[in-house]
């Protein structure tokens, strides 16, 4: 199982939200790129970067914080974070960034999406879907919606969809433990789709459980940041 340890962006610093609530926002470290280069010295090969600034304005935000983890680092970045043109996909790409995540995009502007899926690589992409319950909410989880996940998914796995990234925005942020029903019933539902499990990971044995039910790689934020788990365990788990 692929190990994801998470970094989200606010005004250029590592931060996490409960819930995803902007009202409820704690500052970890100033300096994500500091943030970034503790995650490759403890051997680890990949991060989730989020720019909520981006996610909240519609646009990308923090381009300079992605140019200086893509710079000084070789962790395999997959970006998500207000990502809506063509343009802002060939800067990623161009930058090195190894993967896109595309959610509220992918709801508003499904077709857009089967586009960059078809001219750019399915392999690039990750369908980043937020749901409460089984909806799935966009801009930065600020807006629900009455779209269904296992419908969106279907709609995208008929053009070659190979990623997805579901966080139960419920438990993200908690330390209660993830959603392991949802990941099951997507493991059960789509057992050829990447599953990548984000939200609630508290401990080393939520991440053994998620390891059971075969997602393909889990996300973890929170527990980094409060000490629930430790760089050094997480680096010898994903061997």
């Amino acid at each position: 199982m692929r190990i994801i340890p998470a970094i989200d962006i606010i005004d250029g610093k590592c931060v996490r939200l409960t819930k995803g609530d902007y009202a409820q926002i704690k500052v970890y470290n100033d300096d994500p790129v500091d943030v970034a280069k503790q995650f490759e010295d403890a051997n680890l090969e990949y991060l989730h970067l989020v720019d909520l600034d981006g996610a909240k304005q519609g646009k990308v935000v923090n381009w300079d914080v992605i140019q200086k983890i893509q710079a000084k680092t070789a962790l395999n970045v997959d970006f998500g974070g207000g990502v809506k043109t063509d343009k802002e996909v060939k800067e990623l790409l161009d930058l090195g960034i190894s993967q896109i995540n595309v959610g509220s995009l992918a709801v508003k502007e499904p077709d857009k999406f089967i586009q960059w899926l078809e001219e750019f690589g399915a392999e690039n992409f990750i369908l980043s879907a937020d749901v409460k319950g089984e909806n799935v909410a966009i801009n930065g989880w600020l807006e629900e919606t009455e779209f269904r996940l296992f419908d969106l998914v279907e709609k995208f796995g008929i053009h070659g969809l190979e990623f997805l990234a579901c966080t139960d925005i419920e438990s993200d942020g908690t330390l209660k433990g993830p959603n392991f029903g949802l990941y099951k019933k997507l493991k059960n539902r789509f057992p050829n789709l990447k599953i990548i499990a984000s939200g609630g990971v508290s401990s080393l044995q939520d991440l053994i459980e998620l390891q059971h039910i075969k997602v393909f790689g889990a996300i973890v934020g929170k527990a980094i940041y409060e000490g629930k788990v430790k760089l050094e365990d997480l680096s010898a788990l994903r061997k």
